[in-house]
């Protein structure tokens, strides 16, 4: 049984449409109805310039260009730690995924070549270093292969001692760094995309709109500010001046499906509602100061960056600071932290990092030391 007089006290304020709730967002709505609104989902990223202007869309995720050729390299290290799991807690019945991994292992090294990376995925951020790429991609196809090959012959080899000793941190290369370097080089091109695109509108960054809406990734990740890779970019593309208080998650927001053959119809059809979130959140967020002047505020990002250079941690819930392109200790200590901590999208090991990077270099791709990949000798025809 419910109370009706109690319930519509409570739906005098919250109801809907004509209540007190609403009548304070569209109030705050009225002074920033011009206002830029960028909204980005997992794939994509629309600005909506306001005005009356159609909306803008950049696909910045699983439809860019390289982007699952470089995760199947990345997916190396994984795949063959978890066959290591597999033989642990089920024995035999890794020899399948194993036999298989071998065969695309072997078929995927035949079609590495440096036309294929300079001419056929032709990724801007890339142009430069495609040799690289080829060389680091043959590497770590013949390791994981020679690895692969040993573990099907020798009964009792896969284990997760020689797992490290022989591959993840084997020499000449260890292919943890290789990880390092593919997870950076997907995070450049998004990066560098992005931040190009959205310098061409000179975006009034301080009264700029944001929602990162939807599911990022897997589905405890990516929803707050610290741990979105693509709220890192858009932060970096404002290149400080986007207040972070104006940046909102919100996992359970509508999202846009990607636009087919340029049409954005269907995503204008949403600027009304997604503007109306910013704004009913923003009013509720303003009411604060109102009520409560007197009390400490809310102030983003001041959670402590544990330094793995000065202090020695065996546990950490923040992602280390990275001294150095060659800092594989934070590096590889990111990479763990992103597989272990639920709330961390994978692509987030070093976006801020390569973001810091962009910047320092005018988002110049060809500037940035890609760690793992920038002077380090990949040995091919192994």
């Amino acid at each position: 049984m419910t109370s009706p007089e109690l319930v519509t006290l409570y739906e005098t304020y919250t109801g809907g449409p004509g209540t007190i709730g609403a009548a304070l967002a569209e109030a705050r709505e009225e002074l920033g109805r011009n206002d830029p609104l960028i909204v980005a989902t997992g794939r994509d990223i629309a600005l909506f310039p306001g005005g009356g202007r159609p909306p803008e869309v950049e696909s910045f995720r699983l439809a860019a260009r390289g982007f699952k050729e470089l995760a199947g390299i990345s997916h190396l290290g994984p795949a063959v730690g978890s066959l290591a799991v597999v033989r642990q807690t089920r024995g035999p019945a890794w020899r399948a995924g194993g036999e298989k991994l071998l065969d695309a292992v072997e078929t995927a090294r035949q079609a590495n070549t440096l036309s294929l990376w300079r001419d056929v995925i032709a990724v801007d951020a890339f142009r430069g270093i495609e040799q690289d790429i080829v060389n680091m991609v043959d590497y770590s196809c013949a390791a994981t292969a020679k690895y692969l090959r040993r573990a099907l012959s020798e009964e009792d080899y896969l284990t997760p001692e020689t797992l490290h000793k022989d591959y993840l941190d084997g020499s000449p290369v260890p292919i943890n760094h290789m990880m390092v370097a593919t997870f950076f080089l997907a995070g450049m091109d998004a990066a560098h995309r992005v931040m190009r695109w959205l310098d061409e509108w000179d975006i009034d960054w301080p009264n700029a709109m944001v929602i990162i809406a939807g599911r990022q990734g897997r589905p405890t990740a990516g929803v707050t500010w610290n741990t979105s890779s693509v709220a890192t970019i858009i932060k970096g593309a404002s290149r400080g001046r986007l207040p972070l208080e104006r940046l909102y998650m919100a996992p359970h927001a509508p999202v846009f499906a990607t636009p087919v053959d340029g049409d954005v119809s269907q995503v204008a059809v949403m600027e009304p509602a997604l503007r109306r979130l910013w704004y009913t959140i923003r009013a509720t967020v303003e009411l604060g100061s109102t009520m409560f002047p007197g009390h400490p505020r809310f102030a983003p990002g001041l959670s402590p960056v544990p330094d793995l250079a000065v202090e020695h941690h065996t546990a950490i819930s923040e992602m280390p600071v990275i001294h150095s392109a060659t800092d594989f200790t934070a590096l590889v200590s990111r990479m763990r932290m992103v597989l272990e901590d639920p709330r961390q999208l994978l692509s987030g090991a070093v976006t801020d990092f390569v973001v810091a990077q962009l910047i320092e270099h005018d988002n110049d791709p060809a500037k940035v030391i890609v760690p793992g990949l920038t002077d380090v000798d990949y040995p091919i025809g192994l």
